[in-house]
């Protein structure tokens, strides 16, 4: 495994693999993130993984500056997962001097995600573009568990013309039923007993969806109840929408999306369910 800071000796190394998968993380890996390695690693032959907390996608009352970081456990869990090469850089090795572009991808950029932390998804984007033209890769991995990130992606690749292929892989989950996130860390004792309401919220939706509830306002008040009865009452949203558009519909059709954004205590949690 050949692990590099700088853009230049990233690109000279690339050379050598014809086809290569990459999975883009911000470090402090769980099996989710390794899970996509090694599917990448099976379906390319060879991978690459960034390691890059990204200052542009966190707004300034986000957790920016205590974001789990341990690089050298990232790559000794790298290297046990098969991965080719790591993409290791500094904001200032990304984001030179005077770079002011960004890109905005609009529409499915807007909804949820995008009211709740402005500019998140420009950040994403632009970061995403970068390390794809740095990169070059033929297919790219991203976990269901963003599946809104999944969607932002998708639109500023086709609408780019950027020729890489998304795959999206399963949410990876505890056994409680928890999506694993790098976050998770940072969860109290108690309000780590209480997170694995998020997943039994979107059961609850599901259950409903398959019963033939289709009524938006029903699902969402379902997984509301939920999330209260759990001890988690400071809710984001707790929303049903069309898994193409991120739009509310109201009845939902059967393209519909459970998402959910519960804080518990200071560490905000994201997961979602296809109905």
């Amino acid at each position: 495994m050949q692990v590099f800071e700088t853009i230049g000796a990233f690109r000279a190394a690339r050379t050598a693999y014809p086809t290569l998968g990459f999975v883009p993380t911000m470090g402090f890996l769980h099996e989710g993130h390794l899970g996509l390695v090694r599917q990448a690693k099976a379906e390319n032959g060879a991978v690459a993984v960034s390691i890059f907390v990204n200052p542009k996608q966190f707004g300034p009352n986000e957790d920016y500056a205590s974001y789990p970081r341990d690089p050298e456990r990232d790559l000794a869990l790298l290297k046990e997962a098969g991965a080719d090469l790591v993409f290791l850089p500094t904001p200032d090795v990304l984001y030179r001097p005077g770079s002011g572009t960004r890109i905005d991808v609009g529409g499915v950029a807007e909804e949820l995600e995008g009211q709740s932390r402005p500019g998140h998804f420009s950040g994403v984007a632009t970061v995403v573009t970068k390390l794809f033209n740095i990169v070059q890769p033929q297919r790219a991995y991203f976990g269901q568990k963003d599946a809104q990130q999944c969607a932002v992606v998708r639109r500023f690749v086709a609408d780019l013309d950027i020729p890489v292929e998304i795959v999206v892989c399963d949410i990876a989950r505890e056994a409680d039923g928890l999506a694993r996130s790098s976050r998770n860390v940072r969860l109290t004792t108690e309000n780590r007993q209480k997170a694995p309401a998020l997943f039994q919220a979107l059961q609850e939706a599901a259950r409903l969806f398959r019963r033939g509830e289709r009524d938006v306002d029903v699902l969402e008040n379902a997984m509301r109840v939920v999330l209260i009865e759990a001890g988690l009452p400071d809710i984001d949203y707790a929303t049903v929408v069309n898994a193409d558009t991120f739009r509310r519909e109201q009845p939902c059709s059967d393209n519909a999306l459970a998402l959910l954004a519960v804080r518990a205590g200071e560490v905000r949690l994201i997961d979602n369910m296809p109905l």
